[in-house]
């Protein structure tokens, strides 16, 4: 089986939307998405997934399909992190996180004294229940570090999402941290992640990331890439986002 994961055009957070140049993103992505064989989609209901997801929908016939999954949600917890309160659950500044050598581990980092508070692990492992739900339905059952398979397939499903929450997931399925991932990757809005399964042995399966973050769609439309998600690679960069703007 495989998985895509669809992170949102680049959003205006202001209206739960998307900026002009997100909409020629997605309109981009469903060149893309329109021309696969998927056989079932998963949106968030917010709006800026949303409306991400309509266009490929329509070129794939499938608008009256789609289920919405209010799980697909961007990941809700908020904390008081060292420094700052009241701010997303990953979005710590580096030499604070990367001290506490428990937010490596893949069980030990919900146990932070800041991310007990939050109830952070406890949202996390509800999300990952959902979709242990929905791969079941799809014939991949979770059982322990790997999954059992109960119909084998070569279908493809797509969800539609954002950014954090593509980070549970896929830390889900790898079995590690999901701090790894929020702070060691970035998903550029419109990118798509393929995740296949792997049956060496039969019966037993794991996922395996393939492509993290393509945006061969832009590049195909001569759109630029947005630098929504990401910090400023050098400090001094003008226009670039720091951890105080």
């Amino acid at each position: 089986m495989r998985l895509l994961i669809v992170r949102h055009g680049e959003p205006d957070y202001t209206v739960d939307g998307l900026t002009p140049k997100g909409k020629r993103e997605v309109e981009l992505l469903a060149k893309k998405i329109g021309k696969m064989n998927i056989k079932q989609c998963y949106v968030s209901p917010l709006g800026r997934a949303a409306m991400t997801a309509a266009p490929s929908l329509a070129a794939l016939g499938q608008t009256d399909t789609a289920i919405s999954c209010e799980w697909l949600k961007e990941f809700p917890c908020k904390i008081d992190r060292p420094d700052k309160k009241d701010t997303i659950a990953w979005d710590w500044v580096p030499e604070d996180w990367t001290s506490r050598p428990h937010m490596y581990d893949r069980d030990a980092w919900k146990t932070d004294p800041i991310m007990a508070a939050g109830k952070v692990g406890e949202e996390y492992d509800r999300i990952c229940a959902c979709f242990d739900q929905v791969l079941a339905e799809h014939g991949y059952v979770r059982n322990g570090l790997l999954y059992d398979v109960k119909e084998a397939n070569n279908d493809t499903i797509a969800f539609f999402c954002h950014f954090g929450l593509e980070s549970v997931l896929l830390s889900h399925l790898m079995n590690i941290s999901p701090m790894i991932l929020w702070h060691g990757t970035c998903a550029l809005p419109s990118s798509v992640t393929s995740v296949y399964t792997e049956e060496r042995r039969k019966g037993r399966a794991i996922f395996r990331i393939s492509a993290f973050g393509d945006l061969g769609h832009l590049y195909a439309g001569d759109e630029p890439e947005s630098f929504m998600a990401r910090f400023c690679e050098c400090y001094d960069n003008e226009g670039e986002r720091r951890d105080n703007s």
